[in-house]
């Protein structure tokens, strides 16, 4: 039984969906472990996981750090376009991801970048090593789309109750900080 439709017109099952779920808790997970939770066996998960991989619906693994132990703070960039139409060369720039090269250059990586709809138009996370070091990437950010920007607001993150699923082990440390 076929449960999703994406872009490509492929679809997951039920069953993959329920591998999903499970490799999204943690990737790390055994393909042995998987089989367990989900009652399938190793062979039908093995295959499941890398047909998702081959379709793109799976578009890699990460591992959630804690960025403060390498030093790092964590900041949400929150942008406002302006009403200018976009050029083809703006999203040319985007597609290319010149700006991730440039922030490499900072010692920044950018973790996620999302266009969305509501106040705002994008959203960019990222662990750079200070606020400073943040404020300039912001910076480089509007010189690189000038005039295509309205307004950036720049959040620290202070304290990750949850990351990618994964929550924090060191929940005595909100109460430090409320």
């Amino acid at each position: 039984m076929r449960y999703m439709e994406n872009d490509e017109s492929e679809q997951i099952t039920k069953d993959e969906l329920e591998i999903l779920t499970e490799l999204q808790k943690n990737s790390n997970e055994s393909v042995d472990a998987i089989a367990k939770h989900c009652g399938f066996s190793r062979q039908k998960v093995w295959r499941s996981i890398k047909r998702l991989e081959e379709n793109h619906l799976i578009w890699g693994y990460t591992a959630v750090v804690d960025d403060e132990m390498k030093g790092l703070k964590h900041f949400t960039l929150l942008i406002k376009r302006s009403y200018r139409p976009l050029e083809e060369k703006t999203a040319d720039v985007i597609i290319k991801r010149k700006l991730d090269d440039l922030a490499s250059e900072m010692g920044i990586t950018i973790e996620n970048s999302y266009y969305v709809h509501g106040k705002y138009d994008w959203i960019i996370t990222f662990p750079a090593q200070d606020i400073r070091y943040a404020k300039k990437f912001s910076e480089v950010i509007l010189n690189l789309h000038p005039g295509i920007i309205k307004e950036i607001e720049l959040m620290q993150t202070l304290y990750f109750v949850k990351k990618y699923q994964a929550l924090n082990p060191n929940a005595k440390k909100l109460k430090e900080i409320i």
